[in-house]
């Protein structure tokens, strides 16, 4: 019988990750973060009451050597209301069907001084599975971990888990000031395994490592890792992180897929999220960069790279702080897609809303909106590459002046398509709408409208249809530069005309001057 039900438990907990995104379906399987025991005798052979079994609830004393005697197979040990002193790691391996949860519970970590390594040098509460043996079906949900006193910032959790990690309603106060690993680190090691990391709030952050007891670092802790052991499915939903020296969300070179539902991610060096892996996603959340940090380094809002179909939907981006790109697009990202979003740049100093690297693959932008107030540089920045750039249905508004770019829209890379772009963008003399150098590129219908010529072309092969253009200095609608070679175009409106400088003068019919 006891067979029996750890089978069941495993089918329950993949279930519940399959089904994750219906409430109902949660709550009937995992339950609340204010949890009954009782709720969960039919998931696990054993349910423990810590308090029970010697656990200190008042702070006192560790509970890890508590951890330790009663850690098993199929069990849950259940914390109570109450706050749990820990001093030194529980490690559990190689477990199966393995859960932890608080109700109202709350987790005090050791000063770093005085937290037991070891000899590692590195400080965690919960270390469950680890690469050579990995733990399969874990629970850890309804904690608050208090790092609210000085030198407590501590890893909280790290798992690597083949399948069935379910992590939820942790919420971390204080800010993670000791220079040890970051929140979190999770990882599926199976390929059809699946995880979910649901409503983990760490919005405090974490300090500089220079300015830690720490200092082992470089730069500092990341929130939450989860990249190259990475092989299976990672969700990670609701999730709230705020100020890391290095990365804030860090999801990206391992081979398995991430998905990434709401949440808010703000002002983590490096970028907020990284996403990579393959058949990725991030969805229905918000990325803020507003806080210069005091080292001047960039602070990109969602950088894509090492992944394949790699997608940011319904993402409202946020950034005011110079030299912080909102989107990043590089090494090897192939397929990208940003769908159905909104971009907002303020800044004082030239700095691009979307800047596609070199390194990076081919990428789409469809049906959405770019906000660009900044000192200078283009709204979206397309550099040389081997794989094209489409843009579909984007508009572009707002003011810079000519500081580092005069175009709001700049292109280097052949084969791209403008189709259904509105460009509505000012900032003094020399703005532009959209500047072309790649070869055999289409700009099809489309209203562009800046200071001096909208549209300014010197690539070879440029087809331009139903294009509107209008210069609010009264310049020509479009210029063709020396470079520019077989060009066409077609049933345009383009003011005041044509300033035709190309070698060998362009093709086309039925447009207006």
């Amino acid at each position: 019988m006891a067979s029996d039900k750890r089978n069941r438990n495993a089918t329950s907990r993949r279930t519940y990750l399959k089904l994750a995104g219906a409430i109902a379906a949660s709550s009937a399987i995992v339950g609340s973060a204010s949890a009954n025991k009782s709720e969960y005798d039919d998931q696990y052979g054993t349910v423990i009451d810590v308090t029970e079994v010697g656990a200190d609830d008042s702070g006192d004393e560790s509970i890890t050597p508590v951890l330790e005697e009663y850690a098993d197979d199929d069990t849950l040990l259940y914390f109570p209301s109450g706050r749990y002193y820990m001093d030194k790691q529980f490690r559990f391996t190689g477990f199966k069907n393995f859960g932890m949860v608080g109700d109202d519970a709350e987790i005090v970590p050791a000063n770093y001084h005085t937290f037991d390594d070891e000899g590692d040098g590195n400080h965690r509460l919960f270390r469950m599975g680890v690469d050579y043996d990995p733990g399969t079906d874990l629970r850890i949900e309804g904690f608050t971990i208090d790092q609210t006193a000085d030198e407590t910032g501590i890893r909280v959790i790290e798992a690597e888990i083949t399948d069935g990690l379910i992590v939820r309603d942790i919420e971390i106060i204080g800010r993670h000031d000791s220079g040890t690993f970051g929140p979190a680190r999770f990882v599926i090691t199976d390929s059809d395994g699946e995880g979910i990391v649901e409503r983990f709030e760490a919005p405090d952050g974490a300090d500089w490592t220079g300015e830690t007891p720490g200092d082992s670092l470089w730069r500092g802790p990341t929130g939450i890792l989860c990249n190259d052991y990475n092989k299976g499915t990672m969700t990670f939903r609701d999730c709230i992180l705020g100020s890391f020296p290095d990365n804030g969300l860090y999801a990206a070179n391992g081979s398995g897929s991430i998905q990434i539902e709401g949440g808010r991610f703000q002002n983590s060096m490096g970028a907020n999220v990284r996403l990579g892996g393959n058949r990725s996603y991030i969805k229905d959340a918000t990325i803020i960069v507003d806080q210069q940090d005091p080292h001047g380094i960039g602070q990109r809002g969602l950088r894509m790279e090492q992944g394949n179909v790699l997608v940011a939907r319904n993402v409202d981006f946020q950034t005011n702080v110079r030299e912080s790109p909102s989107i990043w697009v590089t090494n090897g990202a192939e397929y990208c897609y940003i769908v159905d979003s909104t971009v907002t740049v303020r800044t004082d100093e030239p700095t691009a809303a979307i800047s596609i690297r070199s390194s990076g693959g081919q990428t789409r932008i469809k049906h959405t909106q770019v906000k660009h107030e900044s000192g200078g540089g283009p709204a979206i920045k397309i550099k040389e590459g081997d794989q094209p750039v489409y843009l579909q249905d984007v508009t572009v508004t707002g003011e810079a002046p000519t500081n580092g770019s005069r175009s709001a829209i700049h292109n280097d890379r052949d084969g791209c398509e403008f189709r259904s772009v509105n460009v509505n963008h000012g900032g003094g003399k020399g703005r532009r709408a959209l500047t072309n150098f790649g070869n055999d590129v289409l700009v099809y219908e489309g209203d562009y409208v800046s200071e001096d010529h909208p549209i300014e072309d010197g690539g070879e092969g440029t087809w331009f249809e139903g294009v509107s253009a209008r210069s609010r200095r009264g310049d020509v609608g479009l210029l063709l530069k020396d470079e520019a070679k077989d060009i066409y175009v077609k049933k345009s409106h383009l003011e005041n005309g044509i300033d035709d400088r190309s070698s060998d003068g362009y093709d086309g019919w039925g447009n207006e001057f």
